[in-house]
Parts: structure tokens; C-alpha cells; sequence
């Protein structure tokens, strides 16, 4: 019998800024012509080269702001292994340096 190869999906990650979009509708009776703006959660992302944003549902909030998280602590953990292949690199031609 074949394996079915069943594997969970992996977790999504979204580069970006979680913000709390504020503006007024426009309706000259709204109670955002005199105060209180309308407020939709926002994620501001880059997409080739400029910044793209998108509107999100209150039930979006918290999905979004763990794949920004997980995003955050991938690119991290990718800067400290760059960081120690860095100092590896000087440490090795430091070496080199010192046996001429």
C-alpha cells in the first residue's frame, strides 16, 4: 500500500505592518464629519517597490498579525545565521592573514 503523503500546510507569513486604517466617509451627516473617523484594521506590504495595502476584517486581525510574527522571527533567525557565517568568513581570512 502507497503512503498517502498527507503533510499539513505550512504556516503562512506575510511581510508588512498591521495598522488601523482611519478616514471619513464623506456623508455629510456621519459622525465622522465631526469627529470619530470610521477605523478598518490594514496591512501595508511592499510589492514591487511601493507600498500596497489592504483592507482586513476584525476576524483577520489575529491571523495576520501571527503570520507577521512568524515572518519577523524566520527573518531573525536568517540574520544571525548571516551574522555567523559573517564572523566565520573573518575569523577564516584572519587566519590566513596570520600563517603568510
Amino acid at each position: 500500500m502507497a503512503a498517502t503523503g498527507l503533510s499539513r500546510p505550512e504556516p503562512a507569513m506575510l511581510r508588512g505592518t498591521l495598522f488601523m486604517l482611519r478616514r471619513r466617509c464623506g456623508k455629510p451627516n456621519c459622525r465622522c464629519s465631526t469627529g470619530a473617523l470610521h477605523e478598518t484594521p490594514a496591512l501595508a506590504f511592499p510589492q514591487t517597490g511601493r507600498t500596497k495595502t489592504v483592507t482586513l476584517s476584525a476576524d483577520d486581525v489575529e491571523e495576520v498579525r501571527l503570520a507577521l510574527e512568524r515572518y519577523n522571527t524566520a527573518r531573525s533567525e536568517l540574520d544571525a545565521r548571516a551574522d555567523a557565517g559573517l564572523s566565520a568568513l573573518r575569523a577564516q581570512l584572519d587566519q590566513r592573514r596570520r600563517t603568510r
